[in-house]
This record gives structure tokens, sequence and C-alpha cells, in this order.
């Protein structure tokens, strides 16, 4: 561990977990409200926007009078502002973190170059950083390959209004989160833009947007990770407020999966109440997360935790985000005795058995600058009652108030002077 590091000390409490969460704005939802504001030239402010780092990001930047912009870790304001900065008249520097330069941007780079959009790589061909010349762009038919990201195709979906004759996106392969890109048209319908998919396919004609007032729920990613330490204390009951099960947020599903191991959810106003009144879990679960890659740390931490095998799917694109997630998960579960193995690309797979002379007591949790393998491994300390987190900060990416929301409900979260593992 490096000397510099800035540790934290996880003690969980003992008994069930009890208390009321204001969980963080849909980051997911923020980003692409931005945008489409900006597109409409709206001069409603968006109510409820998340305090993320990277909508944070993307708000400064789409402020901004400057030419040169530096998105740090926010791969989601890299893929949207390449597109929208495309169609937006003048020469744009963009780039971002280490890390950021380390994940490709080829195929968006591709398709906007044949909608006309001049741009150019820096550095290496194919990742950041980027200059654009913004120029105007025309539509037709593009055919890109729906496996790789979704958020290439939602950066696409939300300028398409603004092109020459509109745009139809012709998806090849299995599409990876549509979840998400129904997200982007359903937002776009607030702001009256009209679109048309079907199978693989998607039309959305050349158009106006109609200035909207946005409000954000709560985000269903930050909420798993409530569900999991719910599910780990055993009992209790957990509000959390503005999340809604409204069919915009792909994620919303793991209502449904936490059912298998004792969680009710039910409506209560303007929150979502949880509770556990059962302590029973799955013999096995296998899971798809095509369309919820993000919750797939949470599940993988949880299953370990309470010694569920398992078998997942569907989480190809966990190898290009903040870190290279399916050897993070593999290697942090490791310090829990579990031998995960991706027996094929974007599978996770563990039969169960744990190995007693990889164990760490405490564990010390490495977090690959990764929001979160933070937030999915803090719940094990409900089993091994403590466990150390390196470089805890990660989670302004998207849930800043994290480990104070964590001392609410009694865990103590405290410093801890870096020491070797």
């Amino acid at each position: 561990m490096d000397d510099q590091e800035r540790v934290i000390r996880i003690t969980a409490p003992a008994g069930g977990l009890s208390g009321q969460i204001d969980l963080p704005s849909s980051k997911s939802i923020s980003n692409r409200a931005l945008i489409i504001n900006a597109l409409a030239y709206s001069p409603y402010a968006i109510q409820n926007l998340s305090d993320s780092d990277d909508t944070r990001v993307m708000a400064a930047i789409l402020r901004s009078s400057d030419a040169a912009f530096d998105v740090g870790h926010a791969g989601t304001a890299m893929r949207f502002l390449t597109a929208f900065l495309a169609r937006t008249a003048g020469i744009w520097d963009i780039t971002g973190s280490q890390r950021m330069q380390q994940r490709p941007i080829g195929l968006l780079v591709e398709a906007l170059r044949q909608l006309g959009a001049q741009i150019e790589y820096t550095r290496k061909e194919g990742f950041p950083p980027l200059k654009i010349y913004g120029t105007h762009l025309r539509g037709g038919l593009l055919e890109m390959d729906g496996s790789i990201s979704s958020q290439y195709i939602s950066a696409l979906l939300m300028v398409a209004p603004t092109l020459d004759g509109g745009l139809t996106l012709r998806l090849k392969n299995r599409i990876t989160s549509r979840s998400y890109i129904t997200m982007t048209l359903k937002l776009l319908e607030q702001a009256g833009i009209r679109s048309f998919m079907k199978n693989n396919e998607i039309r959305i004609p050349e158009q106006p947007f109609l200035p909207c007032r946005f409000m954000v729920e709560a985000d269903w990613s930050a909420a798993s990770y409530w569900y999991a330490l719910l599910t780990l204390a055993g009992t209790g009951e957990i509000r959390l407020e503005n999340l809604r099960r409204s069919g915009l947020q792909g994620d919303e599903t793991i209502a449904r999966w936490f059912e298998a191991f004792g969680i009710a959810t039910r409506e209560d106003g303007e929150a979502l109440v949880i509770t556990r009144h059962q302590k029973i879990s799955p013999s096995r679960l296998d899971l798809r997360f095509h369309e919820n890659p993000d919750v797939g740390q949470t599940m993988a931490a949880l299953c370990v935790g309470l010694g569920v095998p398992f078998h997942f799917f569907g989480l190809e694109t966990l190898r290009i985000k903040e870190t290279d997630r399916i050897a993070a998960l593999q290697h942090e579960l490791a310090r829990f005795g579990a031998m995960v193995t991706e027996p094929a690309p974007g599978e996770l797979l563990w039969d169960g058995r744990r190995t007693a002379a990889l164990e760490q007591n405490p564990p010390v949790i490495q977090t690959y600058d990764d929001h979160r393998m933070a937030m999915a491994f803090a719940p094990l300390a409900l089993i091994t009652r403590e466990l150390l987190i390196s470089n805890p900060e990660v989670v302004t990416k998207s849930y800043p108030r994290f480990w104070d929301d964590l001392r609410k409900v009694g865990f103590l979260v405290e410093e801890q002077q870096p020491r070797e593992e």
C-alpha cells in the first residue's frame, strides 16, 4: 500500500439496520438532462441535480467560456461532450485523467466523422485527448456495434434532432445496457423530441427541442448498496428518499432480485422503504447484467459475503470502466478467500468455496480510483465486523455523502494510518 494513500477503518454495528437515507440524485439522468438543456437553450434550472463529481464536471464545462476541458475520470462527460462539441461552432480540446486516456472512444469518433465531424486524436489513435473542430453535421443512416457502450449511442441520440435530416441508428449485435438508451429516449421525449425504435433500429427526425423542467430522481445504483447492507445486517428497515419505480433506470431491477434475499420494497409517499424480516438466501445465483452492469460489483461482493455461489453474465463493459472491474473484483474478493474466475468474456463464476490462506483479517480493500469498488465492498464490514478501505474519497464520483450515511445507521468510519498488506 502506498504510504500516501488515505485509508479509513469501517466498523459495523451489531444487530439490524434502520434509518432514513437521502440518496444522491441519478447522475445518469442528470448528465443527460444537462446536455438536453444545453441543446434546447433551456432557461429552466434542473431540479435535484446530482452533486457527483461527474455531474459537476459536466455542468462546469457547459457553463464555461473556455475552449479546453479536462473531464478527469468522468467517462459520461467525455462521450456526451464529444458529440455535443462536434456540432458546436468553435475549436475545442478535451482530455481527461490518465485512466480516461486509456478508455477507447474510437467508435464514437468514427461515427461522428461519418456525419461530417472534424475530430483529431492529439496523442494515441482511438483514445482521448481530442481536438474537435465544431461544425454543422449532416444526418442519415449510421450502423454501429451495439455491444460496446450505450454511452456512445446516447451521445449520438441526443444530438440527432439537430442534424440535417435527423439520424437513423442501426445497431449490430446484442445491445448492451439497452435500458440506458431507453432512458435517453424518454428524457428526449420530455423535451419534445419524437423518436421511433423498432428492434435494433432507432430513428430520430430533425426537429426543435422544447425547453422543459427536469426533476431528477434518486439513483438506483446508489440504492443497491443499501439493499446489500440491509441483507448482510440480517434485519431492519431503511427508508430511501426520492427513490421511485419510474422505469427510467435499469438498475431498478434489483428490487426484484433482492426478493430472493428476503428484502421487501414498498412505496411510501416520495420514498421507497426496504425491509428484511426473513433471513433467506438463494442456494445459487445466476444473473444477467446486460441492462444494469453498474450493480455487478454490488452483487458479486454480496454473494461472497453470504457464501452464495454465482454465475454472472453480461459484464463485458466492466473491462473499460474507471478501472478493469473484472480484474479488480477478482483481486479484492480473493481477500475474502474467494477465487472468482472469468470462464468467458463478461462472465464471473464462483463455486462458493473459500481458500483460507488468501483471507485477510481485517481485509484491506484497494479501490483502483473506482467509486463502485469502495461502495460495493463497504457492506462486507457486516461480515468481517471491520475492514479498511484505501482512497475512500473516490465515492465523490457518484455518492459524495456515502461515508456520512453509513455513520447515520451506526457504522464507525474513522481515519486509519496506512499500513503494509
